[in-house]
């Protein structure tokens, strides 16, 4: 016996068949207009032990504080401060902040199909490679 409940189409979220994503390292997430990556402490320590630097170190060159919040800075013309200028690849993608560890299933992106498809304008990798199912969708997003 199939004990698997159907959801109801209109209670299902547009995204319930899964939807496709595999990283280009194209680094385009990781620039463009200022905004924030939000980094907490653990994360911070992570990072900090990662480029073996003290955590007051990583956070006086490479954080600013927003609102009682931390966020890695960013470089003129918005590229993070980690992301390398010559190979575009992320200097600490092995610890990267959650915020990176879950694009593209940012809740802004799976509103609607409008903003997946807004998203998939700005990152190659969107509706490419592997089929991520509605659950792991939403176990990345939630965290």
């Amino acid at each position: 016996m199939n004990k698997r409940r159907k959801v109801s189409s209109r209670s299902s979220p547009w995204y319930a068949e899964g939807l496709r994503f595999e990283c280009q390292a194209c680094g385009n997430c990781c620039t463009g207009p200022p905004g924030y990556v939000w980094v907490n402490t653990r994360e911070l320590s992570e990072i900090a032990s990662f480029l073996g630097i003290s955590l007051p170190e990583l956070v006086m060159h490479f954080t600013r504080s927003v609102d009682g919040r931390i966020s890695l800075i960013e470089l003129a013309g918005g590229d993070c401060v980690f992301l390398d200028p010559t190979s575009r690849l992320c200097r600490i993608y092995p610890v990267r902040p959650r915020q990176c560890r879950t694009w593209p299933f940012w809740t802004s992106n799976l509103a609607s199909r409008a903003s997946w498809a807004e998203a998939a304008a700005r990152c190659p990798g969107c509706n490419r490679g592997r089929l991520y199912t509605f659950t792991e969708i939403e176990e990345i997003r939630l965290g």
